[in-house]
């Protein structure tokens, strides 16, 4: 029997973000730039470059609470825009997760999910709430209902009983150290802030993306030499082949293809999101992205979250024209059973990892 395809939420670029929300409608809501929000009792991150000293800038900051667990989720992707860093190679990138329960804890079920691991589809019970939660939110995308919504026989949208509600912001000078949270020594370098909305993989299909896609396509296939519908339909050879490593060194030319074709109906998604599905490689994945280290707190195994495209580099805006980052894309692995300490005052470190643009001209 064949594996089901997990579902894929498309990320794009929103209406911006003016002014200084707070409250539920900051912290529920998507966006990439601008500040992290910080959930209530858990300090907003606040890190540093290992390789500079320098604090990192919010990248994407992504509301995903999962179904069947009690708790808010909240995850941050910082870089370093530096000159010298520029978000080149993994020291550059940090992922971070906070999480506090939805309801007072004397009023919450036991997690019982939470200790025994949540199942494959609970991302998509949030994926309502994960984009703009503003009062200004363009006509033009429609929020994916994933049976979250005020009609449906799961119950109403705790987000709108919220909305009235203010949260006193904690100061700046008083974040709590913590694993890989560090009070910065320097105003951090911040890029332009824009709400993320979503669409469903499934329901977004341009026939002109695929036929600007496949023009791209063949003008790499003409530059490299390489005749990648052919490639595609070889497959990859037995080890005893004497063929053997000039096809796999092609195969970077495979894997390249088969992103160009998954990306060409919507080039404009900055971010795909399937929480414990596949993700969208850019090159030949190494064994530690097959294998992601474990939980660094539970000691249980990560799973694929969302990923990070190549789109997002050029909405990448400050103030500073210097001020940059340059990646192909950024895979985010999380813990896969969400674990979350008790009364924990901090964000858990996740996991990511790079892959290079090889050919940056063609996300142009």
């Amino acid at each position: 029997m064949a594996a089901v395809r997990k579902p894929v939420l498309l990320g794009l670029r929103d209406a911006e973000v003016r002014g200084h929300p707070t409250g539920p409608g900051a912290w529920t809501a998507s966006k990439l730039g601008g500040v992290p929000d910080a959930l209530p009792a858990v300090a907003a991150p606040r890190p540093v470059c290992p390789r500079c000293g320098e604090p990192l800038a919010l990248v994407v900051q992504v509301y995903c609470p999962l179904e069947g667990s009690p708790f808010h989720r909240l995850l941050h992707v910082f870089a370093c825009a530096r000159p010298g860093c520029g978000g080149s190679g993994a020291h550059s990138w940090k992922v971070f997760r906070s999480q506090c329960l939805q309801v007072p804890e004397k009023e919450a079920q036991p997690p019982q999910k939470q200790e025994n691991g949540l199942d494959a589809q609970d991302w998509c019970d949030g994926a309502n709430d994960w984009g703009s939660d503003s009062e200004e939110v363009p006509p033009s995308q429609t929020p994916l209902d994933c049976g979250n919504g005020p009609n449906s026989s799961k119950g109403g949208d705790w987000t709108t009983q919220l909305q009235h509600l203010r949260l006193q912001d904690a100061a700046p000078d008083t974040i709590q150290q913590g694993q890989g949270v560090t009070l910065p020594t320097v105003p951090p370098l911040q890029f332009l802030p824009y709400y993320i909305a979503v669409v469903d993989e499934d329901d977004y299909r341009d026939c002109a993306g695929l036929d600007h896609a496949q023009s791209l396509l063949r003008d790499y296939q003409h530059r490299e030499g390489v005749a990648l519908d052919q490639l595609l339909s070889q497959g990859l050879p037995n080890d005893g082949d004497e063929k053997y490593e000039k096809t796999v060194m092609k195969s970077g030319d495979q894997i390249f293809y088969r992103f160009m074709k998954r990306i060409a109906a919507c080039r404009e998604q900055i971010l795909r999101y399937s929480w414990s599905g596949e993700p969208l490689f850019l090159m030949c994945p190494v064994s530690d992205v097959t294998e992601p280290p474990a939980c660094s707190h539970c000691g249980g195994p990560r799973t694929f979250e969302f990923q990070l495209m190549p789109a997002l580099v050029s909405m990448l805006q400050a103030a500073d024209s210097g001020v940059s980052v340059e990646f192909g894309t950024i895979l985010v692995y999380t813990c896969e059973r969400s674990c979350w300490p008790p009364n924990h005052p901090t964000p858990l470190e996740e996991f990511c990892i790079v892959q290079e643009d090889p050919d940056e001209l063609l996300f142009k």
